[in-house]
């Protein structure tokens, strides 16, 4: 394995450990073992599921087969949400005697495909604001009998505000959140069961409605989440070379459009600002003439810039290294990514 950070091959994905390991003791001391369950769309390795499994978080969610499927593989199964609806349910209905898998269902069509895929149990996914999956919260109990009466175990509601994660004002978020997941509790009292799931990151500590939150870039943070009143801080990094630079002013690194996901906006940089990014390639326009390292800025040179979304981010890259100032530590594979 490489030892140091000047040995690694670029694009590298790197996670800051004793910022990440600060962002898993904040979370820990509001939601301890079951209170949490962590999302792995956001991280998409089993060995960091594990790490967490470790600390009391044994109850997982995902928004992929896959992610399902790696989870039972790496033999995290006891609990096993599939926070997302699918008619790709024989996969997951061939592990049920491996693991505990419950699956999210908002319709007659989600319904009969998880109980004709051998799907032992559901969630209700009920819309609460976010214009994505779930049913209307007055048709909840309807299609919890349809599920019971079609064999499968009802456990109980989901409802993801999603729409709410990135409200700026704290009382705002905490308000709009209690509003959002009064229709949640509501539909729960009427569906029955003993789960009602929901919150994420943005919302983790404002959401007192759930039984269990769902929250997964907590761990690594963006820079979307970053600028929010949150306990945590931004571990997830990428580590680009210097592959040219412009008598104009700018340099150019190697990491580009395929090194990032770019859906909330470019990637930042400590030392100045980004100005575009291309398919391989990023542009950067540096504060000062000169370096960190106090001296003018050359080829071979590394910088390392922050993601404006890690789920898309990490989806990009093969493995973790996980470092310690100018020091790897280790390794991990990202082996939940795909469908």
């Amino acid at each position: 394995m490489v030892r140091t950070v000047a040995q690694l091959r670029t694009p590298a994905l790197l996670i800051d450990t004793p910022t990440f390991e600060a962002n898993l003791a904040a979370m820990d001391a509001v939601l301890p073992g079951p209170r949490l369950r962590p999302h792995v769309k956001a991280t998409k390795s089993t060995t960091l599921a594990r790490h967490l499994a470790e600390g009391g978080h044994r109850s997982f969610c995902a928004a992929t087969p896959r992610e399902i499927e790696g989870l039972v593989a790496a033999g995290l199964v006891d609990d096993l949400l599939l926070a997302n609806e699918t008619l790709d349910t024989a996969r997951l209905g061939a592990l049920s005697e491996r693991a505990n898998i419950t699956v999210a269902v908002d319709s007659r069509a989600t319904i009969e495909a998880a109980a004709s895929g051998g799907v032992r149990s559901v969630l209700i996914d009920v819309n609460v604001g976010l214009p994505r999956c779930g049913c209307e919260p007055a048709e909840a109990p309807a299609l919890a009998e349809l599920a019971r009466s079609s064999g499968l175990g009802v456990r109980g509601v989901m409802g993801y505000e999603g729409h709410l994660m990135m409200v700026t004002d704290r009382a705002e978020r905490a308000q709009r959140t209690a509003e959002a997941m009064a229709l949640l509790t509501h539909a729960a009292d009427e569906v029955g069961g003993d789960v009602v799931s929901g919150g994420g990151t943005g919302t983790f500590d404002v959401n007192t409605s759930c039984t269990e939150i769902q929250a997964g870039s907590y761990a690594l943070l963006d820079t979307d989440y970053d600028t929010l009143d949150l306990p945590f801080a931004k571990a997830l990094s990428v580590l680009a070379t210097v592959i040219s630079v412009s008598a104009k002013g700018w340099i150019i690194a190697d990491a580009g459009l395929k090194a990032f996901g770019m859906d909330h906006g470019n990637p930042s940089w400590d030392d100045g600002e980004v100005f575009f990014c291309s398919d391989e390639h990023i542009t950067l326009l540096p504060t000062d003439a000169v370096s960190s390292n106090g001296a003018a800025w050359k080829v071979g040179d590394r910088v390392r810039l922050w993601p404006a979304h890690v789920d898309p981010t990490v989806a990009r890259h093969e493995r973790y290294h996980l470092v310690d100032g100018d020091d790897v530590v280790d390794e991990w594979e990202i082996d939940l990514r795909h469908w």
